[in-house]
């Protein structure tokens, strides 16, 4: 996938918050920390730095949901940490997004915290961002 696709099926995905713009995607993918895993048309974005890494987005176009792309993508994201090292991950989800929420806790993303008023909403108050974790180590 592209700079330009990435940007077009995240702006598809995200339609209560600023979606992403191909520049942003082209910087974020320049890094050598960052990483991208795709099924279909779905997507996951990583970042892994110092044995920890970072779900900065993930995104399913609208007409290909419920077919365990997010959840494939989730997967890959995990297993491209882990081969960077990463000993944990962390995400952050808006708390008005319970289908997004119910992936992460499937998975065995835990709650961490809280960000108040996180994610800007263009016809309404911001929303909290919930901080979810999950340990990528395998137990012995």
């Amino acid at each position: 996938m592209t700079p330009d696709d990435l940007a077009a099926l995240h702006a598809a995905a995200f339609t209560q918050s600023r979606p992403w713009s191909a520049e942003e995607f082209t910087a974020l993918l320049a890094s050598p920390h960052c990483f991208l895993v795709a099924q279909g048309q779905s997507f996951a974005l990583g970042r892994a730095i110092a044995g920890e890494a970072e779900l900065l987005t993930i995104a399913t176009h609208p007409k290909a949901r419920r077919q365990g792309l997010a959840r494939a993508c989730l997967s890959q994201f995990e297993t491209a940490a882990r081969a960077r090292s990463a000993k944990s991950a962390f995400l952050e989800v808006a708390a008005d997004n319970p289908a997004a929420i119910a992936l992460y806790r499937a998975a065995g993303f835990t709650d961490a915290g809280q960000r108040k008023g996180y994610y800007t909403r263009p016809d309404g108050p911001a929303v909290d961002a919930l901080i979810l974790t999950k340990p990528l180590e395998q137990l012995a």
